[in-house]
């Protein structure tokens, strides 16, 4: 449980300079040991705890540090133990100007030391050895002259200290004793950020240490990016006796599975283009890549071949040889063994678009805190129809766009319903979609595009203009891509409920072949699984992920897509946690259902699939798009009856009918009490 997943919310806040960001420990982890079919019970998920209180004496708390000497920007040297002064505190916080959880803590930092005492001090340490000098200036100029700002390329005071994250803070007293070692509070943490902190510990424990007393809490987890503590042996010898080197397989596995995201211009935080990158991340690297959260992938492994064309994890040999690698030496090994450099000769990763829609203006993101789902309607402008073989959402500024569902539109309202499915989706790592020859995706005439937005302030207020690109097909495809979703719209999460069920179901009406997956909840969401009950009575689970992650918004692909036939039954059921222990909760004691903000639920299965008997632009029999009326198969009457149940009691009243269907009432009253239940 220790550590610090920012895990989407770092690795997503792209934009950060050439390279900086220890990211995550993993709370969040993929559960890559799970053996069986059916996955880790959700039941049995780690709490997340924000700022999670720790032994101080565990943690450093009363051990003297040493009187570290280090140089600020300015190049004027300092020492650890430099206030001496009776009374008096320093603060060591740790920083970086590419890391997006220090960027996120920087105006708060800034914030606390300008309130602060005259006998408190302030040193900001850069942990990050590529960091660019003009960042950290003016990163530095947001303290007014109230702190030192200090860069520690080479770990030395962070060491010293006791520094582990990037968002760690120590206090040490006039005799160099540590008095606090934690979190600055509880507002952003693994995988979560709250609208303003529910704790504030720092400002507690000065408050109070500043009074005479001890801190309230002396000493807890401060959840950013690891810091690399010390390496350890040599990296073992690959198969054949060579040794395992940057330049003979170590790029290789880097090139492989990091430069789509990490890399000058890419979607991620920090490039891994060279040795010296990798290197200068080498203890954030070795907690994602050890615990399965990078690359990011939460299906529950399955035995080799993947079934998933997109499948990211890592395989098992170069796990090990990756991990070995960076807990030893570290060896560059024979440059002429150097591979090819990967080529990225476009903005697009789908090629030049044949057409760019953009928002109509920008979108203003404040700097802290969190912010509700934007809504931007784009006019698609098209007098006739076209048919799509790629798209790709091209967010504009990356480092606060956390992930985006763009809808399609040709109606007269404001905008789809979420159950309608999604025309296409973005999130760090997944932002283009090219379908595979004789498949396309149609975008009528006329139709208008919406993008649901959801932004995550990082620190410095901003606008966003995201953008869409598209590649048209030469002709009509063979089969058309739609997306369809198993959803059940009546949810209701109890208060406090820590592993609260939810189950939808659909009934295919024809043939389907499905073509992939992409599970939709918000912060409540906890573990989904997709399966399948078949016409002849045979069950399978299709996709099971134990440790939902609402950060990463991932579209699972089948490498050979799935048929099904009309009458099999596709069943989405999800996990909340609407308890105190998941720190992402906005409020454990509300009774959470249905609605389209963060703090509400949904419980969303889309599933993107084609109708092999279909002609493309047509309407199949009854489009399985469409939620099912009364009547129809996979109807939801379980689902009906909570939403006309306002008050919970399991009875319906004359009260709780709209006044046009009240003459249903006496015709479902079964024994004339004037009450229905769910089983009249």
């Amino acid at each position: 449980e220790q550590g610090c997943l920012f895990h989407a919310r770092l690795f997503h806040a792209r934009g950060a300079s050439a390279t900086a960001v220890r990211l995550v420990h993993g709370l969040l982890a993929v559960a890559l040991a799970v053996a069986s079919a059916g996955g880790t019970p959700p039941g049995e998920a780690p709490v997340r705890r924000a700022a999670r209180p720790l032994d101080p004496a565990a943690h450093g708390v009363g051990r003297l540090v040493p009187d570290v000497p280090f140089t600020d920007l300015s190049g004027t040297t300092h020492r650890v133990g430099e206030r001496s002064a009776p009374g008096s505190l320093t603060v060591f916080a740790a920083t970086s100007t590419s890391c997006p959880a220090s960027r996120r803590y920087l105006p708060t930092l800034a914030a606390t030391a300008a309130a602060a005492d005259a006998r408190i001090g302030f040193v900001l340490v850069d942990v990050i050895a590529s960091d660019a000098p003009v960042a950290m200036q003016e990163a530095a100029a947001r303290f007014g002259g109230r702190g030192v700002y200090a860069h520690d390329p080479d770990g030395v005071l962070a060491r010293g200290i006791g520094l582990t994250t990037t968002t760690d803070v120590i206090v040490i007293d006039a005799a160099r004793t540590v008095v606090y070692h934690g979190a600055v509070d509880d507002q952003y943490g693994p995988g979560y950020a709250l609208d303003a902190p529910g704790r504030h510990l720092l400002t507690d424990a000065l408050a109070a240490l500043l009074a005479g007393r001890d801190p309230p809490v002396a000493a807890t987890e401060a959840p950013g990016c690891d810091l690399e503590q010390s390496a350890g042996p040599a990296s073992q010898p690959e198969a054949g006796g060579t040794e395992v080197s940057w330049h003979g397989r170590i790029s290789r596995i880097v090139q492989r599975a990091c430069l789509e995201c990490h890399r000058a211009g890419g979607t991620g935080p920090f490039a891994l283009e060279s040795l010296d990158d990798v290197a200068a991340h080498a203890g954030m690297i070795r907690s994602v890549v050890a615990d399965g959260t990078m690359p990011p992938w939460f299906a529950t492994p399955t035995e080799p071949p993947s079934p998933w064309a997109n499948d990211r994890s890592l395989p098992a040999a170069d796990r090990r040889d990756l991990l070995a690698w960076l807990a030893g030496g570290r060896p560059a090994g024979d440059p002429a063994d150097a591979l090819l450099p990967r080529r990225f000769d476009s903005d697009w990763a789908i090629g030049p678009p044949d057409a760019v829609f953009e928002f109509p203006a920008p979108v203003a993101v404040k700097a802290v805190g969190t912010m509700p789902y934007q809504y931007v309607t784009v006019e698609t402008g098209l007098t006739e129809d076209r048919w799509v073989k790629a798209v790709e959402v091209r967010p504009g500024s990356p480092a606060v766009v956390h992930h985006v569902i763009v809808q399609l539109h040709s109606g007269a309202g404001p905008r789809a319903d979420a159950r309608d499915g999604f025309w296409t989706a973005y999130a760090p790592g997944q932002s283009a979609f090219e379908f595979p020859d004789g498949f396309a995706k149609r975008l009528p005439a006329g139709s208008r595009l919406v993008f649901q937005m959801h932004y995550t302030p990082d620190g410095t207020a901003t606008t966003d203009s995201t953008r869409l690109g598209v590649r048209f097909a030469a002709a009509p495809p063979r089969h058309e891509v739609r997306v369809a979703a198993v959803s059940r719209r009546g949810i209701a999460i109890p208060p406090h409920a820590a592993n609260h069920r939810e189950e939808g179901s659909l009934v295919l009406p024809f043939d389907a072949t499905i073509l992939g997956f992409l599970p939709h909840m918000h912060l409540r969401g906890k573990a989904c699984r997709y399966e399948v009950d078949r016409r002849d009575g045979a069950t399978a689970t299709l996709l099971d992920i134990p440790r939902y992650d609402f950060n990463w918004q991932l579209l699972y692909r089948y490498r050979d897509p799935l048929p099904l036939r009309a009458g099999d039954t596709l069943r989405f059921t999800a996990w909340y946690d609407n308890s105190a222990d998941n720190p992402a909760n906005p409020d454990p004691s509300r009774l959470v259902r249905w609605g389209e903000q963060t703090f509400d639920e949904m419980h969303l299965g889309y599933v993107e699939y084609f109708a092999p008997a279909e002609v493309p632009g047509t309407t199949p029999p009854r489009d399985v798009e469409r939620t099912p009326r009364p009547g129809e198969p996979g109807f939801d009457v379980d689902a009906a009856f909570r939403r006309l149940d306002r008050d919970g009691d399991g009875r319906l009243v004359a009260a709780e009918w709209p006044a046009k269907h009240r003459p249903l009432l006496a015709r479902l009253d079964a024994d004339g009490d004037g009450v229905v239940t769910l089983a009249e």
